[in-house]
């Protein structure tokens, strides 16, 4: 699922990515990888910032970014991903990592005019499709890449 994911996004060497749900920071450091591969000149490196509301997970991505050598790569935060993170924004990627009850409105208004979002949404438990959402302007166009299942979201816009 992660290359699947990976390869949907469209990343390029460069790309200021937000990731909502850190989990164990493995995602984040795959997409780091790709923005800011360790062989290119740092001023080309892009940015993966990981934000995860459980605050166990967060501290175990912020070890496991650290301990693997991603660190100048991957910011890890504590808090609620469905809000995005304002400081850091627009972003060229966003991946949402957990199921959405519908698309939050704060992650396509972080993300920039030509960006993807992708996102799995749908019920609590199953029956979740991943879509890939491509900010055009003010508009938005949605593709469903296909049934998945994905823990919930949680947040402000996800499941309480």
């Amino acid at each position: 699922m992660v290359a699947i994911m990976n390869e949907a996004l469209e990343l390029e060497v460069g790309h200021k990515v937000l990731e909502v749900g850190a989990g164990s920071g493995w995602h984040a450091a795959t997409v780091a990888e790709v923005v800011a591969p360790s062989d290119a000149p740092r001023e080309e490196w892009g940015h993966v910032w990981t934000i995860e509301i459980v605050p166990e997970l967060a501290r175990m991505a912020e070890e496991n970014i650290e301990k693997n050598g991603f660190s100048d790569r991957v910011t890890v935060l504590h808090g609620d991903g469905s809000l995005g993170y304002p400081p850091e924004a627009p972003y060229d990627r966003i991946l949402v990592t957990a199921a959405a009850p519908d698309i939050p409105k704060p992650l396509v208004e972080q993300l920039k005019d030509g960006g993807v979002l992708l996102i799995p949404v749908g019920g609590l438990h199953f029956f979740q499709s991943l879509l890939k959402v491509r900010k055009e302007g003010e508009s938005i166009k949605v593709q469903d890449l296909g049934g998945v299942a994905f823990v919930p979201l949680r947040g402000r816009y996800g499941f309480r």
